[in-house]
């Protein structure tokens, strides 16, 4: 279903307050309007200061945010809803210390706000799996800047998979995962989670591809630098754009915090057809999410 496009102005028309924040909640909580779960009355009003919705006969009150990502938040929803819009709509991401800035929290409620959202982005994107007539996977490392060895086997760099949909004129979805070795059961995993069997899927002639012909159908070939573009074009290109996302934005990310990164990553590509309908997305994704802990 198409969502609908909103700018700054209409977002904060919409959700510039406590109450239409909490309306928001309550319209996805209770789509067919509000019912008391201890006596089904279908009339209350909402308690500000407290983000509860009070009914009207029996006087319980229920939270609207219980149960959903914002569970026992201190945070005002307003904040909540602005910081989602920013990390929607803000093309090359937000950082923790910029978001504190905008929405005037300090920069560990800022940094725990981003982990949350970041995993409902990551949560969205696993219901969906890869699907074409042609998949490109290949690996890459991802880490500051070392002297000595580069790419494979240098210090102080993570290893990332990368899969990609090769529709032939463009780059489909994406997936990608940090792993502590490219190894064939981190490979398998990888796969299991991503593809259906018997996919088609490309790859370069690393040993540790060779775990792919045991579910799929697999493509491999031994590689220049110069050929790699052409065998595996979509992926490289992926990959390019994964790294200017984290330096541009990030400044280079530690190993602790890269799973997150590259899940905002994947979330952005995979929708980047519908950009003025990723906040709405967004908050989606968020409202449906269970509960994360601080």
């Amino acid at each position: 279903m198409k969502t609908p496009k909103t700018s700054l102005l209409e977002w904060q028309k919409h959700y510039g307050t406590e109450k239409a924040c909490a309306t928001a909640f309550a319209k996805y909580r209770w789509p067919q309007g509000f019912i008391c779960p201890r006596c089904g009355n279908e009339s209350a009003w909402y308690i500000t200061t407290r983000k509860v919705y009070q009914c009207s006969e029996c006087r319980h009150q229920v939270s609207v945010t219980a149960g959903t990502l914002f569970h026992s938040t201190n945070l005002p929803l307003v904040k909540w809803f602005l910081a989602i819009y920013l990390v929607a709509s803000d093309k090359g991401g937000i950082s923790a210390l910029r978001l504190s800035k905008h929405i005037d929290v300090s920069w560990p409620t800022a940094r725990s706000m981003l982990k949350k959202i970041r995993i409902a982005m990551a949560h969205r994107d696993s219901i969906y799996r890869l699907f074409d007539e042609l998949i490109e996977l290949d690996d890459t490392y991802v880490g500051g800047k070392k002297p000595g060895k580069r790419g494979r086997g240098a210090k102080g760099k993570k290893s990332v998979l990368v899969a990609v949909e090769n529709k032939g004129e463009t780059a489909g979805f994406v997936a990608m995962k940090a792993v502590e070795t490219v190894s064939g059961e981190e490979i398998k995993d990888f796969l299991n989670s991503h593809l259906n069997h018997s996919q088609r899927v490309r790859t370069d002639a690393l040993p540790a591809m060779n775990i792919v012909k045991e579910n799929y159908q697999h493509e491999k070939k031994v590689t220049s630098p110069q050929e790699a573009s052409s065998w595996l074009p979509w992926v490289h290109i992926v990959i390019g754009n994964m790294k200017t996302f984290l330096n541009g934005t990030f400044h280079g990310v530690t190993h602790k915090y890269l799973q997150e990164y590259i899940d905002e990553f994947c979330y952005r590509f995979n929708r980047r057809f519908w950009e003025p309908e990723l906040p709405l997305r967004l908050l989606n994704a968020c409202l449906s999410h269970a509960p994360i802990p601080s």
